[in-house]
């Protein structure tokens, strides 16, 4: 990996979370306007390099509670669910007022701990924020708190942004906080604490050093980025903590502003080929000798090359890819059930809708889900 200075260029796909203490001001209860548009300066010159953006925001509840005049302090359930139905719209829309300007469009995306936790959700969760990037869109994401209770939510946004950057491969997490990073105990009661610059294992060391404290308006504290750090760096993303309420945060980044970096051992790619290459297959595709080298050249596998699907198996699963003497080539993520895969072997991409009787994917197994 490059240097940690100069980590945020050099991603291709960056998930970006601004807390809600960063863009909405806690005496008044107001949007930071000034910041936010210093935000967008960010990411238009990352979008102008060509990199993707996520972003993970939180506020819609801290400025629906305004609008409804709840006050401060913790809230029923109820009124939570409320405040960010009220906060939401008005969270999309500031955002699209920031970026559009520049001719960057931003689309809204609400989920809840079980879109990751569920397979088939988490595989349209995927695929629309794949979209969404392919198309130059920066997604807005946030949990869905109108409709998320205590059991299937995440609780906080730090945990939110690295399963996002799993989810769509990126290089690097950005949590934008109100600490400049993770110290060997609370600065604020400890004159001898020091950051930690760079982070390379979260050991059970490094877990101790972060407490539960966040501020007024936010729902994580140290320990929830901590285990964000974690959850990055299993699935090869980088992860930064750094203090964001200044302007242009990200450009103060990439200058060299005090920061923790977790570094992980191994690149986005890498760690979700180990991840296929763990699972258990729960069936069989046999593949014809044209499909066997149409994979040795990194293609995707399509419906023609199959000559035989044995197997129970839903959308997702993972699947054995077998030469025509029956001998294991590889092991994929099938994009369709056995049933489905049945029907489609040996047939053209282009009778996938006469067929299945919609236009499905031109791929059964896509080279992005495969090890070989």
């Amino acid at each position: 990996m490059a240097p940690v200075t100069t980590a945020l260029p050099d991603a291709k796909r960056v998930v970006i979370k601004i807390g809600s203490a960063l863009l909405v001001d806690r005496n008044t209860g107001a949007l930071r306007q000034e910041w936010l548009h210093g935000l967008a300066q960010d990411v238009l010159r990352l979008k102008r390099r060509g990199q993707d953006v996520v972003l993970v925001s939180s506020g819609s509840i801290a400025l629906g509670r305004t609008v409804l005049g709840l006050g401060a302090g913790a809230l029923p359930l109820e009124q939570s669910q409320a405040a960010a139905a009220v906060g939401q719209i008005r969270l999309a829309r500031a955002y699209e007022d920031a970026l559009a300007p520049h001719e960057v469009t931003t689309a809204q995306v609400l989920v809840t701990l079980e879109d990751s936790r569920d397979r088939r959700r988490y595989l349209n969760s995927r695929a629309t924020l794949g979209q969404l990037l392919r198309m130059g869109v920066v997604p807005i994401v946030n949990e869905n708190d109108t409709v998320a209770t205590d059991e299937i939510r995440y609780g906080d946004n730090d945990r939110l942004a690295a399963q996002v950057a799993v989810t769509v491969g990126a290089d690097l997490v950005v949590l934008l906080s109100d600490v400049d990073g993770l110290y060997t105990a609370n600065p604020a009661d400890d004159p001898t604490a020091t950051r930690l610059d760079v982070i390379r294992d979260v050991t059970p060391e490094i877990e101790a050093m972060a407490g539960d404290a966040g501020s007024g308006l936010s729902k994580g504290g140290m320990k929830t980025k901590v285990m964000a750090a974690k959850t990055a760096m299993a699935g090869g993303a980088a992860l930064v903590i750094t203090e964001g309420s200044v302007m242009g945060p990200l450009a103060a980044l990439e200058a060299g502003a005090n920061a923790s970096w977790f570094v992980p051992q191994t690149d986005p790619q890498l760690a979700r080929k180990r991840w296929i290459s763990a699972m258990k297959p729960q069936g069989a595709l046999m593949l014809d000798a044209g499909a066997v080298a149409a994979l040795g050249r990194g293609k995707s596998l399509l419906p023609a090359g199959v000559t035989e699907v044995t197997g129970e198996f839903e959308r997702g699963d993972p699947v054995s890819l077998l030469r025509p003497e029956g001998t294991t080539i590889g092991v994929g993520l099938s994009r369709y059930t056995a049933e489905e895969a049945v029907l489609l072997a040996g047939r053209q991409s282009s009778e996938i809708e006469a067929v299945l009787g919609y236009p499905g994917r031109a791929a059964l197994v896509h080279r992005d889900d495969m090890v070989l």
